[in-house]
């Protein structure tokens, strides 16, 4: 007795599996309306008046500064009326661009190595997979408070306690980087694979062997990757720190502005764009190394 075979089932060609896609042209509509509402609704509180003659002046004078700048300003040359100090052995003016860029890095690193540092208690404390529930909420909300409050709002809680100097610059980047490390770190802890912390359970190590295997060598790249990320937004935001008295670069360009010395602005705005161009390139070469291995 002969067995029948029953046919194989024939395979979609990609235009029958394009015509069996769900229609959700609805859904899809329904998205663009509540979007288009929201766009008007928001509009409806902009008032646009135009561009003032004196924004025009401003834009024009940032673009003359830009190409022409002042030469000695950002070479850091020393005039006959100019403050000096030792950098790396060498006298240079404290008004120049170099000593300025040099004090916006330094405010910058060390508020995010400090923050870095504080960041790892602060996230496996407000991690679930590592304390009780209730502890973890605690130090969530914790993180959600520092990063809820703006890094200038910081700046000048601290100001009042500092006073205008670079160490307020330091102790305001500690802190808001803190509430972005944390969130990151936590991420990073709750993405360990626990099946690698298993198999060193079965073969009997102890605690401190575990994180050594078994956890830092997952969490360490995206650590330094986050901290590094951090250190790019805290360049910026030193600039703009600078603006209320927390040292760096901010106060004196927003000096220059307002009293209108175009070329001392190109000469700062030229140094800040060199500058951020270079650390761009060396912070995405370092986290591509850490990502690739």
């Amino acid at each position: 007795m002969t067995k029948t075979v029953s046919p194989q089932p024939r395979a979609l060609t990609i235009e029958e599996t394009y015509n069996q896609r769900p229609r959700r042209w609805w859904l899809y509509t329904l998205v663009v309306l509540i979007v288009a509402a929201l766009l008007a609704w928001a509009g409806g509180g902009v008032e646009y008046k135009g561009i003032t003659t004196k924004g025009t002046d401003v834009a024009r004078g940032i673009a003359q500064g830009l190409i022409h700048p002042d030469v000695d300003l950002l070479l850091g040359r020393i005039g006959p009326d100019t403050s000096t100090t030792q950098l790396f052995g060498m006298k240079i003016s404290t008004e120049g661009v170099p000593y300025l860029l040099f004090q916006t890095i330094a405010i910058a690193f060390l508020g995010t190595i400090i923050g870095g540092i504080l960041a790892v208690p602060i996230s496996f404390l407000a991690c679930d997979r590592v304390v009780p529930k209730w502890v973890a909420k605690i130090f969530q909300l914790l993180i959600l408070l520092i990063r809820t409050i703006p890094s200038l709002v910081w700046a000048l809680v601290w100001i009042r306690v500092t006073g205008p100097n670079a160490f307020c610059g330091v102790v305001t980047q500690s802190v808001c980087s803190i509430g972005m490390i944390s969130k990151m770190y936590i991420t990073a802890i709750e993405d360990l694979d626990v099946r690698i912390l298993e198999s060193l359970d079965a073969c009997g190590c102890n605690g401190l062997q575990k994180i050594r295997v078994g956890i830092l060598p997952q969490i360490v790249p995206n650590f330094i990757s986050t901290v590094i990320y951090r250190f790019d937004i805290n360049m910026k935001d030193a600039t703009t720190l600078g603006i209320v008295g927390a040292g760096g670069i901010g106060a004196p360009l927003i000096q220059c502005i307002t009293s209108s010395r175009w070329s001392m602005v190109g000469a700062y705005l030229f140094g800040m764009i060199l500058l951020m161009l270079i650390i761009e390139w060396a912070s995405t070469r370092i986290r591509n190394r850490l990502t690739r291995g």
